[in-house]
């Protein structure tokens, strides 16, 4: 079982391509607590996709706070007994902060990070979702939330490169890479029950997972 050998699961990827809806998918396949962002508590997210500039360093501050808290409690968690699925990887904050914040705001990101940040647990398996910037767009405006939709396609573009970036360089916890734009997790049982299984078969830190149109 899945569950048996990962304990703590993070699936990843950018704005729209399905991390969350498979992170409970796993979470009730398994029984598993869940962790998950919640962005739609930040006050600032819908300023910010209408006026990126501007709003950049408020929205990603709120979601520096909002991690932390997330994290102390998972910290707190008997990650040996339970069983936990998470829709983040707190290491990512950074790359958001990268994207968007100018030099002056990211330094000063920093300093709050490294003066705040608790000592995140390490997942023992990343889940990383991809898909083409075009299939990105697709699925935002076709869930079509309401601070959503001003999202432009330049920015979609944007992070599902820098993401590309960030996990081409990690190696603290196995990843699974997995290219989403002919699976369907959450309507299809048999696309959710061999994604399932490819994980269950891995055998080395990284594995790509792909199946054609």
């Amino acid at each position: 079982m899945l569950f048996d050998k990962y304990r703590y699961v993070v699936v990843e990827g950018p704005v729209g391509v399905g991390k969350t809806s498979l992170a409970r998918r796993l979470a009730e396949y398994s029984g598993a607590t869940m962790l998950l962002e919640k962005p739609e508590e930040n006050p600032f997210l819908a300023r910010f996709y209408e006026n990126p500039t501007r709003h950049a360093l408020s929205t990603q501050l709120f979601f520096l706070f909002q991690r932390i808290n997330e994290v102390r409690e998972l910290t707190q968690m008997d990650l040996f007994h339970l069983s936990t699925v998470s829709d983040y990887c707190f290491e990512k904050d950074k790359l958001f902060a990268r994207l968007n914040l100018s030099d002056d705001e990211f330094s000063l990101y920093q300093n709050i990070y490294q003066t705040l940040a608790p000592q995140a647990p390490t997942p023992d398996l990343i889940i990383y979702l991809q898909a083409s910037p075009a299939t990105l767009v697709e699925r935002v405006h076709k869930r079509a939330v309401d601070y959503e939709l001003p999202i432009v396609d330049n920015y979609l573009a944007r992070l599902a490169q820098a993401y590309s970036d960030f996990f081409y360089h990690y190696d603290a916890a196995p990843v699974f890479i997995v290219n989403s734009e002919n699976l369907n997790f959450v309507d299809n049982d048999d696309d959710f029950s061999l994604l399932v299984q490819r994980i269950e078969g891995m055998r080395s830190a990284r594995e790509f997972f792909s199946i054609g149109s």
